[in-house]
């Protein structure tokens, strides 16, 4: 496992950062990747900032170990609560040659392109709405668009339960959405601001008018990924390109094969670590 020491890292709280993980290796298709889920202590959208970036610190820690110079956090509570602390705090105390990159930052700069009302409605965990991430970072970059927030507790539990095509999803997902909508009718663009939710999308265009654009972050992360190595050859340089892969877990691995090959569309074998 020896290309394991020049990997792109890809952490998730769970099942969902393979929905980035998928549109990165579409797009870098050469490239190494170690995929690495807590699946033992998913969710993450409800727990405290604090316990969310010890999680998430020593999720980033491990990878590091297996050599991964770069990180993406491919989840948006990860990226809400604990990023900036790792990168303030202790990628200059310890790391100070590896990068962690979140999906918050390069969802804002493009999403006000994207909606002709300027009008946004944002769908995503308790942590993440609670955080303001979204309502900051698109200000930053579109301050004239308005946004509105939605979380959406039990979409997680229904996809990780393997229950999103259910009958039972379709009560969930109606309700949320018309709880987003009543906040304004003026919403055009909905940006899906947790990674596992793309696998709801079906359910989520039956819901909603066709004008309305729904928006998953996978691609938009991948593109800013690539541009992002473009911009930086002294971390490319540093990737190994066999394009080899493997993906662990923290809790069941028969499951995270099971739950995965869903989001990924084949079969993989993952490894249950302990951090």
């Amino acid at each position: 496992m020896n290309f394991q020491k020049n990997a792109i890292g890809i952490f998730d709280s769970g099942f969902g950062g393979l929905t980035v993980f998928k549109s990165i290796a579409a797009q870098l298709p050469n490239y190494n990747y170690i995929y690495l889920g807590d699946n033992a202590r998913s969710p993450y959208g409800d727990h405290s900032f604090e316990t969310v970036y010890q999680y998430t610190l020593e999720c980033v820690e491990w990878l590091f170990a297996q050599g991964c110079p770069l990180v993406v956090l491919a989840c948006n509570t990860a990226s809400a609560k604990a990023l900036r602390n790792i990168q303030q705090l202790d990628l200059p105390k310890k790391y100070p040659s590896n990068r962690v990159l979140g999906v918050i930052r390069p969802t804002a700069e493009v999403i006000g392109s994207m909606s002709d009302s300027k009008s946004i409605g944002v769908l995503g965990t308790r942590g993440t709405v609670r955080s303001e991430s979204y309502l900051i970072e698109i200000h930053k970059f579109f301050p004239e668009v308005n946004v509105y927030q939605q979380s959406c507790p039990m979409w997680v539990p229904l996809i990780e339960n393997a229950e999103h095509e259910s009958e039972g999803a379709d009560y969930f997902v109606k309700k949320y959405l018309n709880q987003l909508l009543s906040q304004s009718n003026e919403i055009d663009t909905v940006l899906l601001a947790c990674t596992h939710y793309p696998l709801l999308v079906p359910k989520i265009k039956e819901q909603l008018n066709s004008n309305i654009h729904v928006v998953a972050q996978g691609d938009i992360v991948a593109a800013s990924l690539v541009d992002y190595l473009e911009r930086h050859p002294e971390m490319d340089i540093r990737l190994g390109q066999q394009a080899q892969q493997s993906f662990y877990t923290t809790g069941d691995a028969e499951a995270f094969d099971q739950h995965a090959s869903v989001f990924l569309e084949r079969s993989i074998a993952a490894t249950k670590v302990k951090l």
